[in-house]
């Protein structure tokens, strides 16, 4: 029996297991490195690591886990979680076939936790489960988006506004967060154009707009065009097309694995795992991290991949906290208050 099973080795998975393996806590890590950001070039806002390939990331963080004697990683996924009877022991588990996986022993380990099915299979037993699964994308621009993504085609300013310094960018929609972007392009980019797709803007839009500088094409967009990943123009069902080198389209996220459905965990209306400020869910022993979670008061997944580290490093010491009052009788220092 493990510690903790962690399902996901994106930087939140990989920092909660640096935190937890740091404190000699049993950790297996499971991961099948298809990170949300694969497609992106670089990743950014990451203090130290601003500009690193997002699979130089990962790799840092593998090679500074193997460090720590009490983590084991696993390629693959986590297939099934449930919950086991207390006292049940992990010789209830059918023998893990994969090699990487090995029965380590969690000190103090108590009855009860959770039978974990491997991709691979066999399963093991963890005494709490974290997710940190992630979020992928659903691309539902014109034709040519999915080719671009990651490259020319983006949805946030902050991972990659900066690099569209002195380009001419477009932004694809028209409602208010749409035209909210046009308007923080154009402190930096060369030109920008909103481009509604055929939608109706607003007159207010349009006039704010065009005081500083944002033009509007409204004709709806057949397809983008370009080559290596590289936008080259958009192409419209009439009129001239534009020359852009890059666009901010809307995306549509949604959760990578259905881990914490099957699990019970409470979930918003965006598919998004609802968490406590310790990154607890509704099911007791489950912990999420990552964009997948979110707490109540955020209103959005934050996709920030710096912020997706930092989630894991307080479920990390959460989830310690916990295993250490199950392990001596001690209080709980994150229990719920009312009140």
């Amino acid at each position: 029996m493990y510690d903790v099973v962690i399902a996901g080795g994106g930087p939140a998975g990989l920092a909660a297991a640096l935190m937890l393996g740091r404190v000699h806590r049993t950790v297996l890590l499971v991961d099948a490195g298809e990170g949300r950001n694969a497609r992106a070039e670089t990743v950014h806002n990451f203090l130290t690591r601003d500009g690193l390939p997002p699979d130089e990331l990962r790799a840092l963080g593998r090679r500074e886990l193997a460090g720590y004697p009490a983590i084991r990683t696993l390629a693959g996924t986590v297939a099934t979680a449930e919950a086991v009877g207390r006292g049940s022991g992990s010789e209830a588990v059918g023998t893990v076939t994969a090699d990487e996986v090995e029965a380590v022993p969690a000190a103090g380990a108590v009855g009860g936790g959770f039978r974990v099915g491997l991709s691979g299979g066999g399963a093991v037993e963890g005494r709490r489960v974290l997710l940190a699964t992630g979020l992928a994308d659903e691309l539902s621009g014109p034709r040519g988006v999915a080719e671009l993504w990651g490259r020319s085609a983006f949805h946030c300013p902050y991972c990659h506004g900066y690099e569209c310094t002195g380009l001419p960018v477009a932004v694809l929609g028209a409602g208010p967060a749409r035209v909210r972007l046009a308007l923080q392009l154009s402190r930096f980019a060369a030109s920008v154009v909103l481009c509604t797709g055929g939608e109706p803007l607003a007159q207010d839009a349009r006039e704010t707009l065009s005081a500083y500088g944002v033009a509007v094409r409204c004709e709806p967009v057949t397809r983008l065009e370009g080559a290596d990943g590289r936008l080259e123009r958009i192409v419209f069902e009439g009129g001239p097309p534009l020359e852009r080198a890059a666009v901010f389209v809307a995306n549509v996220p949604r959760q990578r694995s259905d881990l914490a459905a099957r699990l019970g965990c409470a979930a918003f209306a965006d598919g998004c795992v609802e968490i406590d400020e310790f990154g607890r869910t509704s099911v007791p022993g489950v912990y999420a991290a990552g964009d997948m979670a979110r707490r109540r008061t955020v209103p959005v997944p934050l996709a920030a991949v710096i912020a997706a580290a930092a989630s894991g490093t307080l479920a990390g010491g959460a989830i310690d906290q916990d295993l250490l009052g199950e392990d001596f009788g001690l209080p709980d220092p994150f229990a719920r208050r009312e009140g």
